[in-house]
């Protein structure tokens, strides 16, 4: 396994990462057997795990939390707080109120006395960044956090966080978690080159774009999602921009055998080869799917193959806008019209 360093940290991770939040009723309900799969994901080297409150209720931290018992110090530990947890308005978001409540709760969970990497799921647009970051440099200070990162932040408010920090002397964020991959290319443009120049580390979400780069959705097969089997935008088959996603893995798949690979294995290895990136989450359900994730770890991509992506899509685009979970509220038509 060949670490690399966690932005100026000092510490140094796996370009891997283990997501958790399949494990729990969200997806692997059974828990012997994801103790099985994450103790299998330590062994292979990966030394970051990252889960958060909201993952099927704390189930997920739970899980984790009973995995790592007696390896907690080969473990990287990242969990997320601001979804949320009930209907109560004030169990959510990054307020001072919450954060300090629901810290207790994570670390209990998770069976620790500290978190390395204490995150803010989403971006709170009706909290003072000054707010969150200051509960979160309290928490550093009496030892319960590390590090502090961002999560779906746009360029401008991981610029606006890094600024706050300065002026208020407080923590920083020394990551931000941004989605990732060959069909999800917007953070090229502007989050990945702002996480670079303030010397942060990049934590990549969902490289196979949540299941349309695992090779199982493909035209005219019957498994392809649907917009009753998975409800939403980003599942909506009549939509053009899905359609249009389907044309662009069928080629991407037809790249991936070219090259003696598959398309899951080719998809990671894009992803975790861009320089602002440092580790890129997986988040597997089955151990035969984290089976599939570990031998993209020694894929190297081709100059011709790489091209042949750009082609397919271009740097910097994401294929279907509605698969963009960061800086949305800043592109809707309240916010950009009078």
């Amino acid at each position: 396994m060949q670490y690399r360093p966690l932005g100026r940290t000092g510490v140094q991770v796996s370009p891997l990462t283990l997501g958790a939040m399949m494990f729990g009723p969200w997806g692997n309900d059974d828990r012997q057997d994801a103790t099985r799969i994450i103790h299998r994901a330590l062994d292979a080297g990966i030394n970051v795990i990252d889960t958060a409150d909201v993952y099927s209720a704390g189930v997920s931290e739970e899980i984790v939390g009973d995995a790592i018992t007696g390896r907690r110090d080969e473990v990287f530990l990242a969990t997320k707080f601001f979804m949320p947890m009930d209907d109560d308005p004030n169990h959510r978001g990054g307020s001072r109120r919450w954060i300090v409540r629901e810290v207790e709760s994570s670390l209990r969970r998770l069976k620790t006395d500290h978190i390395d990497l204490y995150q803010v799921h989403r971006p709170d647009p009706g909290t003072d960044v000054t707010e969150t970051l200051g509960a979160l440099t309290d928490l550093v200070r009496q030892g319960k956090v590390r590090y502090i990162g961002s999560s779906s932040y746009s360029g401008s408010q991981i610029v606006e966080a890094q600024w706050a920090s300065r002026e208020r002397r407080l923590e920083r964020f020394v990551t931000e978690q941004p989605p990732y991959s060959i069909l999800v290319r917007g953070i090229e443009e502007d989050v990945l080159p702002a996480v670079q120049r303030h010397g942060m580390g990049t934590l990549t979400y969902s490289p196979l774009s949540g299941g349309w780069l695992s090779g199982r959705w493909r035209k005219g097969a019957a498994s392809t999602p649907t917009s009753n089997a998975r409800p939403g935008a980003r599942f909506d088959m009549s939509s053009p921009a899905n359609q249009r996603k389907l044309d662009v893995v069928e080629e991407l798949a037809l790249l991936a055998e070219q090259a003696g690979m598959s398309l899951v294995e080719m998809s990671i290895a894009w992803a975790i080869r861009h320089p602002g990136v440092t580790s890129a989450i997986v988040g597997p359900r089955t151990m035969e799917q984290l089976e599939s994730y570990l031998p993209a770890l020694d894929v190297t991509l081709s100059a011709d193959v790489l091209d042949r992506i750009d082609e397919l899509v271009a740097p910097g685009v994401t294929v279907n806008p509605d698969d963009n979970s960061y800086g949305t509220h800043e592109l809707t038509p309240a916010a950009r019209r009078r």
